[in-house]
Formats: C-alpha cells, structure tokens, sequence
C-alpha cells in the first residue's frame, strides 16, 4: 500500500528545490524525436559552454508543443540556454498572459528570475544586480511576497543534476528530444541560479528594508516560565494595530518562515513565527508534539498585548504547523480568532501510525526536528540511509523496535511512540478531544487533497469538531492536491494523474482572501460556498454541500464475490450472495523474497500489482455516475491469527485500462473498533470487521469504467509487519509467523460507495 514516505521525506529540501519548480510543474511533452547530439565528446570539457546552447538551438529549430502553456515554458528555457535573451523575455511575457486565466495574483511575478537574468544579459550586463533592481521596483508588495519562493535554490543539487543528465549522454551520438528538453532545463536552471545567488541575499534585504520592519530572535514566553524564540514582520507604512497572523513551528528555518511572514505583512496583517521550545537557541530540550499547545497559547496571549497587535491573532500552516493550530486551541486562547489549516497532521490518528499501524517515513523525522537547535537536513536527506534502514529491518525480521538498534543510532522519541501503541492519553493530551472540540467557536478553514497523505489528519479534526460542534463553523475544501499545494501552488499533474483546468485555484491567494473575510469583513472567497467544497475530478467542475452525506444521494453496494473456477480475480457485484462461498487469501508472513518490492509511486497506474492482497472488479458502467465522499463496508471473514493489518485500495479502472487509485483503508483489525482499546481476534471463528474509509475523494465515473477492490493485508519494509501472534507488535519477530496467514473472507463481505446519479 502506498504511504508517505517519499511525499514526507523531500520536504528538507522543499523550499529549496521543490517551490521553485512548482509554479512550472507540468509534463514536459511527448517527443518521439531525435537529434544528433553531442558534436563532440562529453568529456572534451565543452559542453555547458557550447554543446548544450547548441543542442537548444536545435530543438528550436522545429519544436511545437499543443499545450500552449507547456510550450511557452520550455520556449523560455530554450532561448534562455540558445543565448537569446530578448525572444525569452516575449516568451515570459505571453506565458503571463495565459497564467492570468487562473493565477492573476501569480501572473505578473512568474518566471522573474528568469527575466532578471535574460534582461542583464540583454543589456551586456556582467551580474543581475541592476536587473533584479529594476524589477522589483515595479512590483508591489504582494507582489515581492510572492516571488521570495524562488528566491533561492540549492545550487549544489542543481548541479549535480545537470552532471547526472550529462553523464546520460556520455558515449552517445543522438539525444531523444525529451531528454533534450530535461537537460536544457537543467542547465538554464544552473545557469540562472549560479548568476543570481552570490548577490541575492543583500538585493533582497535592500529591497525588505523598503517595505517591512523586521524583528528577529524576538523573545516569547511559552508555558510554565519557559521562553520561546520567534521573529516578527510589519509592514513599514502600518499606520495602527493590525491582526497577527502566526505560525508555530518546529521548523527552524528564518528563510522559511521570514517568505511566509512577509507575505501576510504584505497584505497589510502583521506575520509572525514562533518555534518550537528548545528551538532558534530558546533553552530547554526539542521535543515533538508534546508541549506546543500550551506554549502557543502562552505565545497567542503575549501576542494579542503587544502595541502593534489589535488583540486579534489567525493561525496558519501546514502539516506539523496545522497540527500546532489544532494543539493551541485546545487550550483555547481567548485572541484566537480563526484557524487556516492544510494538510493538517494528526499525532495518533494518522501519525507516527495510522489506523495503529507505525509507518517507517516517520522514523527519521525526530531526528531532523528535534537533534538540535535548527534542522538536521543532512541527516534527514539521507534517502540511502532510511532506505537501508527498511530493508535490513524487514530482510532481518527483528522486532520493530529494534529499528534504531538496526541504524545503530538512538532515535528516543520514536522509541517513546512506540510506547503507545493505542490511541492513549498520550495522544489524547496533543489536540482536543470531546467537549474540547465543542468549545472552538472561531472559523476554520481546512484544505487538503486527494494526493495529500495528510488528508486523514485533517478528516478526523473536520468530524470531531462537527460531531461534538454541529454549528462549528468548519469548512473544508478539497481537491486534486497534495501535501505542498498550499505553500507550493497546484501542480498540473498530480502521481500521474493531469487535474481538470478548474482545479488550478490560486492557493496561496486563497489564504489572505479567507483571513480578508474573517477578520476584515472582505467578501467569502467564491470557491467556499458551503461546508464542503470539492472539484470533482474528471469533470471539471467544483460542487458543494452541507455535509458529507450530501455529497451523493444513494450508497451502493458491492460484494466481494469469489472468483470462478480457473480464475484470478473476484468480482464486485450489485447482488447479494445466493449461496455462501468464500475468496482464500494465504500470505506466508516468514517470506522475504519480497523484500525488494516497493508500492507504486503513483496513482495513476498502467496495471496493478496487487501484493499480499486479491482483487475483486465490477462489471462495466453502463451510465456515468459520481463518486463523492467516503466509502465504507463490512469484512466476515474467519481466519487463523489473532490480528492482521488490513489494507483495502479502492481504483476506478479506466476504459483504457489505466487504474487510478480513489481512496483506501488501512487499520489493524484487533483496534477496527476502538483506537484506543485492543480487541484480539479469535482465530476459526466467524467474526466481522466494520469500517469507514477516512480519505475524502471525488471523481466524475465514465461509462466503461469499472470499481476494482484491492484487498490484503500489510507486508511491506516501509510499515511495521503484524505477525498474528497477539503479542505486542512492536515486540514480534519473524519468529512469531508461525503457520502462513489466512483468511477466508465470506461472500457477505462488501464495500458501500456514495454515488452521485
């Protein structure tokens, strides 16, 4: 099953590599052609200084792109690296014209480090001093707010990427017009960046020195005596108090946090972070989760008595910075007035585990947050280390919390989790819980994604605040987002997946229009017309509701029906089962010959490789439906362990054959009742697992599609393996498989879908 690890582990380097592709994330097109390139050996030393603008001026000569804005991005990185800086500064400027249609708070900014670099080199000019002067002079401060993501890079990487793209084409004579295109990007990139970095940093203080006041290493007082650190940006011409917009965050990263604070400065609030205790050299030890509640609420409360505050604090943020919003409100400090979440993580809920199942991708994250004062991005970027780590555990069959023994390094807090294999007090005491919920009257926004790991996280905070707040003025929208899309803008192809047009909402504009209208009285943003707000995928339309059972208006339901005699795979049908039969899933859990198989990466996939799982498939569509909200179901099975982790993926196969993965389930069966109580199986008898899926998804179903169920059970090296023995499965080994695992799921078993018809 898929998980997020990879999704997770590249935010080290997020806002150094990854925003400054994002507003430009789309395919770069199917070329079948090929030119003849290199003209020389690779080796000869020439080729950054004229192989690689000569192999630009050849895929100009002939190259088309259908996709107007695909073609206009790729024309720019192409003159840019032909050496023709007037053609590329007409080619940003067009590209413009098209991005305002869906980003005009985005339009004029795009591409300016490019443009700064194409006009300096217009004008004969040796460095992009002048040019970057001339630039943002024209630009407001909403404007320079939201060019500061790509205001950096990590030069380095960007390197050694080129130098693999070359190392490519080391011994070859012909070029495949794609690859052409990734290396002239790569090189305009370098390029541009190695010209632009050794100034940039007095060039952007000239130019925040103009617009804002500026206040870093600034003390707060968090709980119980204890003192924060945390910076503070105001707009220079401020004339009064205005609202604080606040971030609290492990993350200590000034450039971080000085774009994000900048930015709500710029739209005329007062924009502030605060880190973690322990964090920005406050005393006291970094510890995740456990006390940032209470601290930011101490922090909200000094906040709202400083004199260019007007007693009104927002909290935004992503992931572990959602979490803290939720963690605050909690205690619920009298001058929070409103809460912007995304991507909203859940301690317990849906990490470290999910569904009391502890995943691997989190295991290196204490590490990087909590080892010292700032960030350990060397540590944490280290993929062969954390893939290492996950194979010689899983090839080892050690028990799972051996997994720092195995990396040969303490990891403390990882180890304190594991501790809590339930939904304890532990969690419990991170984020609200009954009547706590009740309490928070202020709006809330939550935005997650239909390719956002955390959109589990920010299910649960959405239906308990409504479940013991039915007037809780929550509301939520979706789409086909991922993790970063808040911070990072929408990427035209999600996993695989290339969203409808209307789905390429201005996120990050989406943040200060909402605070606009909580706490200015502005206009509610036009998507947020209800309490759910979702695109329905493949239709190319945003629909709304009141609740999640409003999103469809019937519930269909499909039973899981053996497979016929010779065959592979069950099928999901309309009719309940006539006679009892049942579909065998044996999986020998002692077995490492899969050790080297990984879940696909993408969503969008050519087939499926079901692993420890069977399949069951519906017949056709004969008319189109709507899928919309989350889908549920009963398991009856009999089985011969005490416990297993069960893992349910819902796909729509395509006509063509394509899957795409809609949404899934995974829990472990002995807490499919209670999170926080464990109920072990009783192995040879018939029992039932109930459960409801927590990833929220839409998608417009075309006739000829089909429903397809994946289900299995977890053995994978990137989650901990459930032996079945009812032992603690932190303290299972291999040892414990004993017999091969089966089940036997009965004909009874079905899903329950919500269709819109």
């Amino acid at each position: 099953m898929r998980t997020r690890n990879r999704q997770a582990r590249t935010q080290a380097s997020w806002k150094a590599a990854l925003l400054v592709f994002a507003w430009f994330v789309i395919p770069l097109g199917v070329h079948a052609q090929t030119l003849a390139w290199p003209d020389k050996p690779l080796d000869s030393g020439t080729a950054l200084e004229g192989q690689v603008p000569a192999l630009a001026r050849k895929v100009l000569a002939g190259y088309e792109d259908p996709d107007r804005e695909r073609e206009l991005i790729n024309r720019v990185r192409l003159q840019m690296a032909a050496g023709q800086p007037k053609a590329a500064l007409a080619s940003i400027a067009a590209l413009r014209e098209v991005r305002r249609e869906t980003a005009p708070e985005q339009a004029d900014v795009l591409f300016i480090q490019y443009a700064i670099d194409a006009d300096a080199r217009l004008r004969g000019e040796t460095h992009p001093a002048a040019a970057f002067r001339r630039a943002f002079a024209r630009l407001d401060d909403r404007q320079a707010a939201r060019t500061l993501p790509v205001m950096g890079a990590d030069l380095p990487r960007a390197r050694r990427d080129l130098d693999a793209a070359l190392e490519k084409q080391r011994g070859k004579t012909r070029i495949e017009q794609t690859d052409a295109l990734e290396l002239i990007r790569l090189y305009q990139f370098h390029t541009v960046y190695a010209a632009l970095l050794p100034v940039l940093p007095d060039l952007l203080a000239e130019d925040e020195a103009r617009r804002y006041v500026i206040e870093r290493d600034v003390v707060v007082p968090g709980a119980d005596g204890t003192s924060l650190r945390g910076l503070v940006v105001r707009p220079r011409r401020m004339a009064a108090p205005q609202p604080v917009l606040l971030g609290f965050t492990i993350y200590v990263n000034d450039s971080w946090s000085l774009a994000d604070a900048k930015a709500a400065a710029a739209h005329g609030y007062v924009g502030m972070f605060v880190y973690s205790r322990g964090k920005a050299g406050a005393p006291g030890e970094p510890v995740p989760y456990e006390h940032d509640g209470e601290d930011a609420a101490a922090a909200i409360d000094w906040i709202s008595r400083q004199p260019w505050c007007d007693g009104r604090v927002g909290m935004y943020g992503n992931s572990y910075n959602s979490f803290t919003q939720w963690s605050a409100a909690k205690h619920r400090p009298p001058a929070l007035k409103a809460m912007l979440t995304s991507a909203s993580t859940a301690p317990g809920i849906d990490i470290p585990m999910q569904g009391n199942i502890f995943l691997n991708f989190l295991y290196p994250w204490p590490l990087w947050t909590a080892a010292n004062a700032t960030l350990d991005a060397d540590s944490y970027g280290d993929e062969e280390r954390w893939r290492q780590l996950d194979a010689n555990w899983y090839r080892s069959g050690r028990a799972y919390r051996d997994l720092p023994a195995i990396d040969g390094h303490p990891n403390p807090y990882f180890s304190r989790w594991l501790e809590h294999p339930t939904y304890d007090a532990y969690w419990q005491a991170m984020t609200p819980q009954g009547d706590e919920f009740a309490a928070i009257d202020i709006p809330v926004l939550a935005v997650t994604g239909y390719f956002d790991g955390a959109r589990v996280g920010v299910q649960h905070y959405f239906d308990e605040h409504r479940r013991h707040n039915p007037n809780a003025n929550h509301t939520l929208l979706i789409g086909p987002y991922n993790h970063f899309s808040m911070q990072a803008g929408v990427a035209r192809v999600q996993e695989g997946y290339e969203v409808d047009p209307v789905a390429l909402i201005d996120l990050p504009a989406l943040r200060f229009q909402w605070f606009d209208h909580v706490l200015r009285g502005g206009p509610r943003p036009d998507v947020l017309k209800d309490r759910i707000n979702y695109q329905v995928m493949g239709a190319n339309t945003w629909k709304h509701a009141a609740s999640l059972d409003a999103m469809a208006n019937q519930r269909q339901r499909l039973y899981l029906q053996p497979a016929m005699s010779g065959g592979t795979e069950g099928a999901l049908s309309e009719q309940a089962p006539g006679k009892r039969a049942e579909s065998l899933l044996t999986v020998d859990l002692s077995d490492r010959n899969d050790a080297n198989w990984n879940p696909p990466a993408l969503s969008m996939l050519d087939a499926l490789d079901p692993h420890a799982a069977l399949v069951f498939r519906s017949a056709p569509l004969t008319a189109p439906a709507e899928l919309s909200g989350l889908f549920s179901g009963q398991l009856d099975f009999i089985t011969n362990k005490r416990d297993f982790d069960l893992n349910l993926a819902l796909y729509e196969q395509l006509p063509d054959g394509r899957h795409l993965l809609l949404s899934w389930h995974l829990g472990r069966a002995s807490h499919a009742r209670d999170r926080g109580r464990r109920e072990l199986l009783t192995p040879g008898k018939p029992q039932s697992i109930t459960f409801r899926s927590e990833r929220l998804v839409s998608r417009q179903l075309q006739p000829g599609s089909r429903l397809v169920v994946v289900l299995g059970v977890n053995k994978q090296r990137d989650m901990q393996v459930n032996y079945g023995s009812g032992k603690e499965v932190g303290e299972e080994t291999i040892a414990d498989a004993g017999a091969p695992l089966e089940i036997r799921w009965r004909d009874s078993s079905h899903i329950e879908v919500p269709l819109l018809r």
